[in-house]
Order: structure tokens, then C-alpha cells, then sequence
């Protein structure tokens, strides 16, 4: 675990912030597939302006969103024939952001400095990802959400967003201890606490806790999992680059599975792709309409805070961290962020575990 000493000085940070980070290779959801139509939509990732739009056949295309020609958005432009057509003086780009036409110009087109910037893009699982690494090829593919097919189970899709740093709002999703106080009676409850076990599992691109011998919550949403009670098996997960999953099992009936694919439109502003999957005792078509209401209001306590939390940080112009043992994945997820963002891989595959007591 980091010590707050050792988060402060951590590499790379600059000006205090030191849970600012900027993530290279890495894909990221601009958008649900049905939001990019016809026109051009603008979009921001890391502080980049972005313009995606369909090619001819339908595939989604990334440019940066600034014409070479006058530094006027293209996303002010149009589609023309699955190209991307300035709305200043027209020139059209295709998607690897080469110039097709300028109008009024006898000669080609193509010149190097007359091209626009492409990220490399992909459309699955019905979002469109952006690599966030312009002018090249990844060498790996976006992560694939577990059990969208899966006999017995739905899904509901929300996208939310909310006014805090990437680490901060992964550290919140996966966060246990603050549940029973700023959600309290939805999830936990401060007054009823158990004493259970967490190992927590650290690799090279993820770190995982799994909490032992936790009863079944006694909130609302602990209620509608299993009403009739029993033993949680509970998984919370980061991966690399932006993903947050949060897993529950109670006996073999009941599974709960909340991955939030996580965008950094900049330093303090996140959109959260959140995908539920879920099996119940209960008809889905019951849980359904409480389920969802449920996880809204237990997100919008969640954004308050957020943005009360990146007022604070910006009001004293820094961060400071004191952590203990029981912000189990927040210290080690700030630290796999910080290697990413250097590209640093790890020399090792090997996982290591570490246990220790806490109460919820």
C-alpha cells in the first residue's frame, strides 16, 4: 500500500495534483453506437477535441477536431459521401484524416501539411472506442463487456457523468467504506457493521479485492439481490485503462455484475459508461423499474460528492492523500494509472495477495 507521504511524491506528479493523469494506447467510449447518425458529433477525451463520424459503409471515424485550413471545428461541417466536409471553406477528409477535395483547386489535394489528425476507432458491444494515441495502429482491441448474451440475465446501459478526476471516480465506484455513510440504508448501514476478510489480488494491468464472509446487505438493494437473505460473494475490480467492475453473488440464484467503462473528457470531468447485467430470483421485468431509479440516486450522491471533492482540490490548488488499509484499491489503482501514463510495463506477470480485516 502507498502511504500518503508516497502518493504526494508520486512520478509524475506536477503542481500537487498527483492523481492527474494522462493515458497514451488506451481505448475509450465516445459514444453509444445509436448516438453517431449522419452528422458529425464533437467530443472531448483528455482534453482533445475530437469529431467522429460514419464512412460511407458505416464505420465510425475519429479526427481531431480542427480543419488544417483555418483551425475551424470540423464538427461544424457535414458528412459527404462517408467524408468529413469543413463547413468554412469545404475541404473534405476521409478517415485517416487525409485531404479528398479543396474546392477551387486545380492540383492534388493530399498534401501532408493539408491533413487532419485520425485516432483509430472501433464499434462493438454498441459503443464506439477511441484510441487514444493519434496516427496509429493499436496493437491490442477494446475490452469486451462479459455476459451481454448470457441465457437469464438483462443488461440496462446508463451513461452518467461525473465532475471528478479519473482515479477519483474509479477509486469511488470501487470504494466499500463509504457506502454505509453517504448511501446509507440503500446498500449498508452504519449502525449494523460486520467484521469480514479482503484479499486483495494485485497484476500487472488490474488489482481485485474480494471481501469474505459478508452478509447480505441490509439495504434496499442488498434486499431486492436475495430477499432471503444469505452470504455475499464480492468482487471489486480495476482494470487498465478506465474500467471498474463490481460483482456480487448471493447463493445460485442471484448475480450482479457492474462494469463502468470510464472516459476522461478532461482532468476533472469523466463520463461513465456503466453497463448492469444481472440474474435474480425476482422477474427482471419487477427488478427492472426499481433497479434503476435505485442505482441513479445512489450515482447522483456519488457526483455530489465528486464535485464537492475536485471544488476542494481546486480551491487549495492540490491534493493530499492520507490512506489506511482499508482504501484497499484506491492507492494501487493510482499507481497502475501512473505506469500506464509512462508506458512502463511491468517486468513481472506474477500476481501478489495480500489479506486483511475491515468492517462494513
Amino acid at each position: 500500500m502507498f502511504s500518503s507521504r508516497e502518493e504526494a511524491r508520486g512520478p509524475g506528479a506536477s503542481s500537487g495534483l498527483v492523481s492527474v493523469v494522462r493515458l497514451p494506447q488506451s481505448w475509450f467510449i465516445l459514444c453509444a453506437s445509436r448516438e453517431l447518425g449522419r452528422k458529425p458529433l464533437a467530443r472531448m477525451l483528455q482534453g482533445q477535441p475530437l469529431v467522429l463520424f460514419r464512412t460511407e459503409g458505416g464505420k465510425p471515424a475519429a479526427l481531431v477536431d480542427r480543419c488544417p485550413h483555418r483551425n475551424v471545428p470540423l464538427s461544424m461541417g457535414r458528412v459527404v459521401g462517408g467524408q468529413l466536409q469543413c463547413g468554412y471553406h469545404g475541404w473534405r477528409f476521409d478517415a485517416s484524416g487525409q485531404c479528398r477535395a479543396i474546392p477551387g483547386l486545380l492540383g492534388e489535394p493530399g498534401a501532408k501539411s493539408r491533413c487532419a489528425s485520425w485516432h483509430a476507432t472501433r464499434e462493438q458491444d454498441g459503443f464506439v472506442w477511441v484510441y487514444s494515441t493519434p496516427g496509429v495502429e493499436p496493437t491490442h482491441e477494446p475490452y469486451r463487456f462479459p455476459l451481454l448474451d448470457a441465457q437469464g440475465y438483462s443488461t440496462v446501459r446508463r451513461v452518467l457523468r461525473a465532475k471528478g478526476s479519473l482515479h477519483s471516480t474509479l477509486e469511488n465506484t470501487l470504494d466499500v467504506p463509504h457506502t454505509a455513510f453517504l448511501h446509507g440504508g440503500l446498500f449498508r448501514t452504519e449502525k449494523k457493521r460486520n467484521e469480514i476478510e479482503v484479499v486483495v489480488r494485485r497484476g500487472a494491468d488490474r488489482v481485485e479485492a474480494e471481501y469474505i464472509g459478508e452478509p447480505r446487505p441490509e439495504g434496499l438493494v442488498g434486499k431486492l439481490l436475495a430477499p432471503g437473505g444469505g452470504v455475499v460473494q464480492h468482487f471489486d475490480r480495476f482494470l487498465l485503462p478506465s474500467l471498474a467492475q463490481v460483482e456480487y453473488r448471493i447463493g445460485n440464484d442471484s448475480h450482479l455484475l457492474v462494469t463502468s467503462a470510464m472516459t476522461p473528457v478532461d482532468d476533472w470531468d469523466t463520463w461513465v459508461y456503466a453497463v448492469v447485467t444481472f440474474r435474480m430470483p425476482l422477474p427482471h421485468w419487477l427488478v427492472k423499474p426499481f433497479l434503476t431509479p435505485v442505482a441513479l440516486h445512489i450515482f447522483k450522491q456519488d457526483a455530489r460528492v465528486l464535485a464537492r471533492q475536485t471544488e476542494t482540490i481546486r480551491r487549495f490548488g492540490s491534493e493530499t492523500f492520507a490512506s489506511t488499509e482499508v482504501d484497499v484499491l484506491g492507492p494501487p489503482i493510482l499507481r497502475l494509472l501512473r505506469q500506464a501514463e509512462r508506458e512502463k510495463v511491468p517486468s513481472s506477470a506474477e500476481v501478489q495477495e495480500t489479506r486483511l480485516k475491515m468492517q462494513v
